[in-house]
């Protein structure tokens, strides 16, 4: 293993390039990555065959816990190799465990997206010394373990696609350009757009939301290639609105719905299913073999007030994938433990504003 030099400009390309072309890869394993989360230092560690090729690879992210001067590293779906290999996943997680030392790290996670029920890949990282909270409950993870993915698209035609969708999908994607809705393909230029639709959601739906920095540094580090701001707009009394929008990223074969917005009016105009379809195109024309709808939080449970996000994404007749979930790997137990306590607290504080938000949102459909 090799833990990379961050000043050879040689090596963080082919880093990136190996991450971008494999089945492994994702966008949160990018040397993009880091530049998007604020606050978050980073490292990455290499794996090679014995001819010097790279074979696996784990960008690791590093958080600084107030007042107790450890450090959490986080390698966010990572690493990117197959998880199968026990020889490269331990040589990854040797280079982790320098990082772990250079760090004073106290806990290190990894949550590499494979399925829950691909068990043998569960243990193992088992095996490994990492422990894992079998079918771990929703909002509970950092990373959504319930998604909805349409898989096998590419080399399909947009019209093949589109006959697998439910018939009132495919009626509400044609009837918002009957109505005048145009679905755009922005930049981070476009924020002031998107930005209120975005909070009005996250009131709406009761999620915590980004600030508009982080959105920007999102879209322009990846670039136009990577990730773009999808906005439709529609016209009244000669003006341009903005009534949904969406922020998606493209990489390594894979398109995902990563951020979504969308106004309290105007509904009737399906601006919604015409942004889907927009970003499925995307992937087509990007020659991705899936196209992510991303978390699906709740989804067996009819009377949650999240189950409208799955309803909504079933229409296009995709497959709920589960993942396995993550997997931790204590260096301090005792530091964990108080850790662990004081995040807590935070969650639980976190948890109260969220319900609290759910039951004004409630009250005002009354």
């Amino acid at each position: 293993m090799e833990i990379i030099n961050k000043s050879d400009k040689t090596l963080l390309k082919e880093y990136e390039n190996f991450v971008k072309n494999s089945e492994y890869g994702n966008f949160m394993q990018s040397l993009r990555w880091p530049k998007v989360k604020e606050g978050w230092g980073w490292d990455a560690v290499i794996s090679r065959d014995s001819e010097g090729k790279i074979r696996g690879t784990c960008l690791v992210i590093t958080k600084k816990v107030p007042i107790f001067g450890v450090k959490f590293l986080y390698a966010p779906h990572g690493p990117c190799c197959d998880w199968s290999d026990k020889e490269v996943m331990q040589d990854l997680f040797e280079g982790v465990k320098v990082l772990a030392k250079k760090h004073r790290c106290y806990q290190f996670m990894w949550d590499p997206p494979f399925e829950e029920k691909e068990e043998d890949r569960t243990a193992l990282i088992e095996s490994m010394g990492f422990s894992h909270i079998h079918n771990a409950a929703e909002l509970t993870t950092i990373q959504a373990r319930n998604n909805y993915m349409l898989r096998d698209i590419k080399g399909k035609t947009a019209d093949e696609v589109m006959a697998g969708f439910k018939p009132d999908w495919r009626n509400r994607i044609r009837k918002g350009p009957k109505k005048g809705v145009t679905c755009e393909a922005c930049g981070s230029d476009r924020l002031d757009d998107f930005y209120p639709l975005y909070e009005a959601t996250g009131i709406r739906d009761g999620f915590s939301i980004r600030g508009k920095e982080y959105l920007a540094k999102f879209i322009d580090s990846f670039g136009k290639d990577h990730c773009r701001l999808f906005v439709c707009y529609c016209e009244e009394d000669g003006k341009k609105i903005p009534i949904s929008g969406a922020i998606t990223t493209q990489y390594a074969g894979k398109t995902c719905y990563v951020y979504g917005a969308s106004a309290n009016h105007h509904r009737n105009l399906y601006p919604n299913y015409l942004m889907q379809w927009t970003m499925i195109n995307w992937a087509l024309e990007g020659g991705c073999d899936i196209y992510d709808f991303m978390g699906i939080p709740f989804y067996t449970d009819e009377t949650n007030p999240n189950y409208g996000v799955y309803k909504f994404k079933k229409g296009f007749n995709g497959e709920v994938v589960t993942y396995a979930g993550e997997f931790f790997y204590v260096f301090k137990p005792f530091m964990k433990k108080i850790v662990d306590k004081c995040e807590k607290i935070v969650m639980d504080r976190h948890e109260r504003k969220r319900q609290k938000l759910l039951k004004n949102r409630n009250t005002d459909m009354q």
